[in-house]
């Protein structure tokens, strides 16, 4: 298989930390006629792409990008592909949040003032997108998840060096393993952040085996994307801290959009979150996303709900990618301790 070594350019945003490395051109036309099956044409095809562009030297462990690419949702302006360091997200909130900005202020989509609004297609399905705009620039942002669920609740599972351990997992357009850091052993101020992540990984894959999943609408979206571990609060009074860590071991710098879709639709289920009330989570750079569950709903016969989530994204440069055909490391490699 000959392989596409045009340049490829990029506008690269962070979302509370969390690098949004976006491809505007260069990246190849992607085969099917579902934005699912240009997932799986991207992967089966074209994954190399993705390694040149999300690992050393043109980029390291934990990045992240999206690929924009034609809809097939009568409904949205666009699609998206999520990138990280190991596949290919379903859903991915800071991006979508780096997203709005990026289409507003590029021209991508209409822009109105005071709030721009656009349907965004994502692999697990449309997301709602507000984009509040002052004098032509574009600023907070905040977006309406797909249907999101408890799957399970206080499931325990035997986590290797940690014994049983309690955990419930939830769905905000990607499954998490969610649970207080508290009931591994960590605290996740003071705790090493390696610690965390060991710990987090270990939760991923004991609850990968224990824990069943499935989704209605496609078995694509039916797999556990990581684990999310909290410092056990609610976010009501004030910001519950938590840290995602997902993938191939791949920390979210950001609060995690999908992960605070699913931790309020878990709280919703436990009766801890009503309609409008207001929730906020923290990383553990400090940034900040708000949360609330906009209104109940239903997918396959079980109990959903919507939830609204809304944060800040920033450009830090663009680039123009290239890769010569001799160079044996065009295609990226990863180095971590």
């Amino acid at each position: 298989m000959s392989q596409h070594n045009d340049p490829i350019e990029t506008v690269e945003m962070h979302t509370g930390g969390e690098p949004v490395r976006i491809i505007v051109s260069g990246y190849p036309e992607l085969k099917g006629r579902t934005l699912l099956e240009k997932r799986r044409d991207a992967r089966d095809r074209l994954d190399y792409l993705r390694r040149r562009l999300m690992h050393e030297p043109r980029g390291h462990f934990d990045m992240y990008g999206a690929v924009p690419v034609p809809a097939d949702h009568p409904d949205a302006a666009f699609a998206v592909l999520f990138l990280h360091n190991e596949g290919y997200s379903t859903m991915c909130g800071h991006a979508t949040i780096a997203l709005g900005r990026w289409a507003v202020e590029s021209g991508r989509v209409r822009r109105s003032e005071p709030e721009t609004r656009f349907v965004l297609q994502c692999p697990c399905g449309p997301v709602a997108v507000t984009v509040e705009v002052a004098n032509g620039r574009a600023g907070r942002v905040r977006f309406e998840s797909v249907p999101a669920f408890a799957a399970a609740l206080d499931r325990a599972v035997e986590v290797p060096g940690f014994g049983p351990v309690m955990l419930d997992v939830g769905y905000g357009g990607a499954f998490y393993a969610i649970l207080p850091a508290q009931r591994l052993g960590l605290d996740m101020t003071r705790s090493p952040l390696r610690a965390l992540v060991d710990a987090a990984t270990a939760v991923t894959q004991a609850a990968k085996a224990a824990v069943p999943l499935d989704h209605p609408d496609d078995r694509d979206l039916a797999f556990l994307y990581g684990t999310i571990l909290t410092d056990g609060g609610d976010g009501k009074s004030v910001s519950s801290v938590n840290v995602c860590v997902f993938a191939e071991r791949e920390v979210d710098r950001s609060p995690t959009g999908s992960g605070v879709t699913a931790r309020l639709a878990l709280a919703h289920a436990r009766g801890a979150a009503r309609i409008g009330e207001r929730h906020a989570f923290e990383s553990l750079t400090g940034a900040r996303f708000d949360g609330r569950i906009a209104r109940e709903t239903a997918l396959g016969g079980r109990p959903a709900v919507t939830v609204e989530v809304s944060g800040k994204s920033y450009y830090t440069g663009s680039a123009r990618f290239s890769a010569e055909v001799d160079d044996p490391l065009k295609d990226g490699f990863l180095l971590r301790p």
